[in-house]
């Protein structure tokens, strides 16, 4: 096979899997709903644009604990994507440091380098210790 043919299967490939992933329910996307822990404490995840795209993101996580908003913690968001040898892609990771917005909301930006499903990891810290995670995933056109 040409390294042209093995090109064009290697785009069919992702077309076919971009569109499968794209084919979730877009109302997920921007508003998923916080993830309480155990210690009461709720992170909220969201990207102003719904959905994400390939590119540069604006992203807004919410925190609070017990009901009360948290605006002096450290939050930052790790978006990564397995590698997909068959067409031959590596691992992708990016990572978005957001911060204080007032009213236990922090913003920032993270650029997704394509589109198609992405693993989310928000971290939320004070102090050099973690107060809490979320995991989540979303879908970026």
């Amino acid at each position: 096979m040409t390294r042209l043919h093995r090109l064009g299967a290697a785009a069919a490939v992702l077309l076919v899997c971009s569109t499968a992933a794209c084919s979730k329910e877009p109302s997920k996307q921007a508003g998923i709903p916080g993830t309480t822990t155990g210690a009461g404490m709720e992170i909220g995840f969201r990207s102003e644009a719904d959905p994400p795209t390939a590119g540069n993101n604006a992203f807004e996580v919410t925190v609070s604990k017990d009901g009360s908003p948290i605006s002096d913690a450290k939050v930052d968001a790790v978006f990564s994507m397995p590698a997909m040898p068959a067409m031959n892609m590596p691992a992708m990771r990016t990572s978005a440091t957001l911060t204080p917005a007032g009213g236990g909301r922090y913003r920032g930006t993270g650029q997704l380098s394509m589109a198609g499903t992405w693993s989310v990891q928000v971290t939320v810290a004070r102090n050099g210790q973690e107060l809490g995670t979320k995991s989540l995933s979303i879908v970026a056109k």
